[in-house]
């Protein structure tokens, strides 16, 4: 019987992790006790995903805002610090803050507008071309911003986080003031010591510091990149990737996790007989066309993966064949047409007219997408994801 189904994707449940489980044999038992009992099969190069929370959780990577204070004095002085460029969440930098805040005697906090990195908007477009603002040159002070615009709320938090930020330093003891600009060098007449909270920007970000006359640097990255006083430390990421704990703590992106992913690989082979890739993935590199919101808050989409997710897709548009190269055929032979060029490609597509419009993306931001939007982040209850056949094509 001919083959009807292509790729899946399934959210495996899993129990609650705590600090110290076995993770390796957990992800391995659910992926196993999942195929039995629907029943499915499992294949060589399907790819088993975990979600970098239940990582950081099995690793016990915490740390509280009091570790946050200390290394944030350490490193910046603890007199007045620029904060620039954090994105506006309640989830992802409002613990942080509180740490920065509590390792400072004033913090000068420089916000992005109309939005943040990913997309939260503090302002529309509109608003600023009625206002006749320039977002690339004009500077504005927190007096002349709600002169213009007023009290703006997000409109799915409902969160005035202008205010909102500004409270929460102070609520530490901290003095604050308040900027909106997008040139980092703005920071730079109020202080030469910076903290630098933007994301994906933020080796350009560092380099045009530096180079402006900034005495000290750094990013999110180089907060907790090691312990302090026994705390969870990321040494790749520092405090990117965080996410909030309790009121008084963070859950750190998880530290190298490449032995575990190789683990849980051997594992299956060794239960199964079959080949199986596998990767921790945080947040999907997509976008949200009516929010505008881009979910990636994460320095990345993977921090470990097996050697097999390595690389880009290699695909032939097939809808290009069928109305180029094959445009005098239809039915059975158009098909048979099809996946014969599919069994005869190249094996690297790059520049080939037949590939235009297919995805050339890595395959851990593309797989990581699927399975962020499969397990989602609220109560699925499904920190695993098995993806199937997604290696597979038309002449499988």
């Amino acid at each position: 019987m001919e083959r009807k189904i292509g790729t899946v994707s399934r959210g495996i449940r899993g129990p609650i992790i705590r600090q110290g489980d076995d993770l390796a044999q957990i992800v391995t038992d659910s992926v196993l006790e999942a195929a039995n009992s629907e029943p499915f099969e499992l294949h060589d190069r399907d790819v088993v995903a975990v979600t970098e929370s239940i990582v950081a959780r099995a690793q016990g990577n915490y740390a509280s805002i009091d570790a946050i204070a200390a290394d944030v004095k350490e490193k910046l002085g603890g007199e007045t610090i620029g904060v620039i460029f954090p994105i506006l969440s309640r989830n992802r930098f409002a613990i942080c803050l509180r740490g920065i805040a509590k390792g400072a005697k004033k913090i000068v906090l420089m916000l992005s507008y109309p939005s943040d990195e990913v997309g939260n908007a503090l302002v529309s477009m509109d608003q600023l071309d009625e206002a006749g603002i320039n977002p690339y040159s004009d500077v504005l002070t927190l007096q002349r911003y709600r002169e213009l615009f007023g009290e703006n709320k997000h409109p799915f938090t409902g969160v005035d986080y202008v205010q909102y930020y500004g409270d929460l330093i102070r609520d530490c003891g901290c003095e604050v003031e308040i900027l909106f600009a997008n040139d980092a060098r703005a920071i730079l007449p109020y202080t030469k010591n910076v903290l630098h909270c933007d994301i994906h920007t933020r080796k350009r970000t560092k380099r045009i510091l530096l180079a402006a006359g900034a005495q000290r640097v750094c990013s999110l990255e180089d907060i907790l990149n090691a312990p302090v006083n026994g705390s969870g430390y990321n040494s790749r990421y520092g405090l990117l990737g965080s996410n909030k704990a309790t009121e008084d703590s963070v859950k750190l992106f998880p530290n190298e996790c490449f032995d575990l992913v190789e683990d849980i690989q051997q594992r299956l082979l060794t239960a199964t007989g079959k080949h199986m890739e596998v990767m921790v993935y945080g947040d999907g590199a997509f976008k949200d066309p009516v929010g505008k919101i881009w979910e990636l808050a994460d320095p990345v989409v993977s921090p470990a993966y097996t050697k097999g997710l390595e690389g880009t897709p290699n695909e032939l548009k097939l809808k290009y064949l069928a109305d180029n190269d094959f445009a005098d055929l239809k039915g059975e032979a158009l098909k048979e047409a099809i996946e014969e060029a599919i069994r005869k490609k190249d094996a690297d597509l790059v520049g080939n007219m037949a590939s235009q419009g297919t995805t050339p993306r890595r395959l851990t931001d593309l797989i990581g997408s699927l399975c962020d939007l499969t397990s989602g982040s609220g109560d699925k209850g499904t920190p695993i994801v098995l993806v199937q056949g997604y290696f597979d094509n038309l002449s499988d």
